[in-house]
Order: C-alpha cells, then sequence, then structure tokens
C-alpha cells in the first residue's frame, strides 16, 4: 500500500519525465487474504499484496498503454518508453476522447480498520463455524472466505488527481451430502457485518432440505428466485445493456427504448458508486467522480452508465462508470442496486400454489445479448412448491431465458436485499429475492 502521498510521488514522478500530449497513472495496489476449506476442514490459507502501475498516453490521436509491477524509478521509466512506444505504433483515433479535467471527487464510506485487520485466526474460526455445523450433521463444508484492502490512484497531466482506498470480506460456502448441497454467501466491506453463523446454517439447512431430489421435467414454472438468482439476473444486463457502448452498437436491450416500459412497473435499479450499504468506489478508471444513474424506475428504461469516450459521442457528461482507457467493453455498472419489495420470504413461497424455489444460478452464459437470452443451471437447492410450502427437493434444471422476459413476469419482491461480490469479481451486487409468473426450464440432470 502507497498511501496518497506515496502515490502523490510516484505519479509526479511519471508525469515530469512523460513527453506524451496527455499522460494518465493509474494505480491499483491491495493486500488479500483467503482461507480455503474443503472436506470439512481448511486446505489453504494465502495472502498476497501487489501494486500495479498502468501508463496511458495520448500522443496526437494515437494512444498507447504499459503496464508495470516494477515501481522502482527504472521500473517506472521502462513502462512509460514502453507506452510511449506503443502509441507511435497504434493508428490514429479521431473520437479519443480528452482525459478528465481537475475536479471535485466525493467521499466514499469504503474503508474498515476490523477488516483491515483481519487475521488468519479470524478466517479460520469463521471456516471452522461452516465446517463444524456441518460435520454435526454428516455434512461436508467448502468454500472460501477473503478479507481484502484495495487502493487505487489516477493522475493525469491536466492536473486531475484522486486516491483512495477501501476495505472488502466475502464469504461463500456450499455444503453437500451424498445426493444434495446447500449454498450460502456475503459480502460487506466491514467483516463485522458478515453473520457467519447464520450463513452456515443457511446452507446447512439448504442441504439438509434438498436431500432425495426428485426428477422434474422441463417446462415453464412460476418460480421465486433467492437474491443468489436475482444477482445473476442484474449482473448479467449490467453487463449486456446498462452500457451506453451497448446501447450505441444496438445491442443492448435499452437501445431504442428510453422513456418505455420494458420490465414490471416494480422493478427498480440503478447503479451507486457512492451508497455505503454496497462496495462504494468514489471514481472510476479515469478519475471521473461516480454518480447514481438510474437505469430502469419503474420498469421504464430510463439511462445508461457512460465513460468519456461513449459521453464525448453522445455529447453528455461522462457518469464516472469507466474501466481502464481504452477499452473495448466500454462503461460498465460496478455498484448495481434493486429496489426491494414488501414481501417476506415466507409471503413470496406462499404465492406459488405450483412452482419452483430456487437457490441459484450456476455457469450462466448469454446467448443473445439483444434479448438479454442467457441460459445456465439451477444450483445447490432446487425445490418444488405446492400450496405455498416447499413439498420436496428437485433435481437441477437448465434454463434458456430471456432475463427481460422474465422481469416482466414479477408478481412480487422482497423486502430484504443482500449484497454479493459481482460476478465479474469487481464490485457488488445488493438484489432482494424475487417471484416471477413464468420461468422457461428447457432441460433436466441426474443431480
Amino acid at each position: 500500500m502507497l498511501g496518497e502521498k506515496g502515490f502523490r510521488k510516484l505519479a509526479d514522478q511519471v508525469l515530469s519525465k512523460s513527453k506524451a500530449d496527455q499522460t494518465e497513472v493509474l494505480l491499483q495496489a491491495g493486500d488479500s487474504a483467503l482461507t480455503r476449506f474443503a472436506n470439512s476442514y481448511i486446505h489453504q490459507n494465502v495472502a498476497e499484496s501487489d501494486a500495479v502501475v498502468r501508463l496511458r498516453v495520448v500522443i496526437g490521436q494515437r494512444t498507447g498503454v504499459a503496464t508495470t509491477n516494477d515501481l522502482s524509478a527504472d521500473g517506472l521509466e521502462r513502462a512509460l518508453e514502453t507506452a510511449m512506444l506503443v502509441a507511435g505504433l497504434q493508428p490514429e483515433n479521431p473520437n479519443t476522447p480528452p482525459m478528465p479535467a481537475p475536479q471535485p471527487v466525493p467521499l466514499a464510506v469504503a474503508f474498515s480498520e476490523a477488516t483491515a485487520n483481519a487475521s488468519p485466526e479470524l478466517r479460520a474460526r469463521a471456516a471452522g463455524v461452516f465446517c463444524t455445523l456441518a460435520r454435526e450433521k454428516g455434512l461436508t463444508a467448502a468454500g472460501a472466505f477473503r478479507t481484502a484492502i484495495w487502493e487505487m490512484g489516477v493522475a493525469n497531466s491536466l492536473g486531475h488527481f484522486v486516491h483512495s482506498a477501501g476495505t472488502v470480506a466475502d464469504v461463500n460456502s456450499v455444503i453437500m451430502s451424498d445426493d444434495s448441497s446447500g449454498y450460502s454467501e456475503a459480502a460487506a466491506v466491514d467483516v463485522r457485518h458478515l453473520d457467519v453463523e447464520a450463513l452456515a446454517a443457511e446452507a446447512v439447512d439448504k442441504a439438509l432440505r434438498s436431500r432425495n431430489p426428485r426428477p422434474l421435467p422441463a417446462g415453464e414454472y412460476p418460480v421465486v428466485l433467492e437474491a443468489y438468482a436475482t444477482a445473476d439476473i442484474v449482473s448479467i444486463m449490467g453487463y449486456l445493456a446498462f452500457s451506453a457502448l451497448a446501447v450505441q452498437e444496438g445491442r443492448s436491450f435499452m437501445a431504442g427504448k428510453f422513456g418505455q416500459p420494458i420490465m414490471s412497473p416494480s422493478v427498480s435499479i440503478w447503479d451507486d458508486g457512492l451508497d455505503p450499504s454496497g462496495l462504494p468506489l468514489p471514481f472510476d478508471f479515469e478519475g471521473a467522480p461516480k454518480k447514481r444513474v438510474d437505469l430502469i424506475q419503474g420498469g421504464v428504461a430510463v439511462g445508461v452508465v457512460h465513460d468519456s469516450a461513449t459521453a464525448l459521442k453522445d455529447g453528455v457528461a461522462s457518469t464516472g462508470h469507466s474501466l481502464p482507457m481504452p477499452n473495448p467493453q466500454g462503461p460498465f455498472p460496478l455498484n448495481l442496486f434493486m429496489a426491494p419489495g414488501t414481501a417476506s420470504p415466507e409471503q413470496l413461497i406462499a404465492g406459488l400454489d405450483k412452482g419452483l424455489l430456487v437457490t441459484r444460478f450456476h455457469y450462466t452464459v448469454p446467448v443473445h445479448p439483444a434479448k438479454a437470452v442467457v441460459t445456465g443451471m439451477t444450483r445447490d437447492g432446487t425445490f418444488w412448491v405446492e400450496g405455498g410450502e416447499i413439498a420436496y427437493a428437485v433435481k437441477n434444471l437448465r434454463f434458456t431465458e430471456s432475463y427481460l422476459d422474465a422481469f416482466n413476469r414479477v408478481e412480487g419482491i422482497g423486502r430484504e436485499t443482500r449484497l454479493l461480490v459481482s460476478r465479474f469479481e469487481i464490485g457488488g451486487v445488493r438484489v432482494p429475492a424475487v417471484r416471477l409468473a413464468g420461468f422457461r426450464f428447457t432441460g433436466t440432470t441426474e443431480f
């Protein structure tokens, strides 16, 4: 960890030597520790410290990038020379946006001393809770507990300078028997906010309930999706559709639909990098300040996120959602939220006469991005519900469904939300459980 003072010294060192028209210094550093357990004992405890500097230079309309984790004066100078060399070999891009000018960046509450000081013993005790409870029930536990400090800074030759640091703690578990499994997961800035006992009980209970699963034919069934499955839907929508580049290229289901209802009126989704109930980050990888962006409001398409390139093309301001520039992905929503409803978990299930309770989705892959069609599997607890009560466990099912169509069939939304690390392993997503009038399952399994 360099700290703000250390990063400023490093950035000044690079910027003073650069002869490019514009130069950007992006620092990503952190200390991460991970404790893994399987077969109900800890088998791995690792820790990593790294600091990577990414240099971007713009010469005329040519851009060059070089990355190094050699932060010595010689290492940084070599990286700068490489970036200059790369820029000279690139074709001109007349759409190259200027780097952000100096501007204020709001503070974000993202740091916890408890997480920063988390010890291997703390993570081991947490793993022990999962393993002990699983053994007591004749099950086996597997999972991982991570605590990390991250640091990020951006400085450019226009005089813009931003630096921030934060923490994240996340835990996940899969509890298994011979023919069943249960799952739990949660994330937080402050490790003390992870209720390990409750998470262990949740996964163990799910593994016990999902024993002796019965086959169920493929078909369309009403479903209750727990927050883990909802998170997959919202995250993939963010990947496929909530980027201005996806709209500009016509591959987003938002394209041409702004101001129109495209989902159930009960669905509202937004991105907010400053919300302390998520995993905050006050600026993006260009150093632009994060702004809250409403994406879906009452089912209506209202906005997408921008970086400097898409903002320049649309004649608007960046919303602070750039990935490291330049990149083919475009802007990305890294702090997604979905509005909760009013239903308790029991009320959501009680609304099913006949249908399925799905714990989570696994190995989901987009099939048709413009229609948000995705295929994947249910996992770690799929149940048949009859008369508003769980009747028995069923074997996992493959689905092929438009997530957009699915969110047009929302019948109920849970009042509780859960914060998870994004499936893309950067940023977070906080979502509730939902009940849908129908969901298309297209294949069966033997497990």
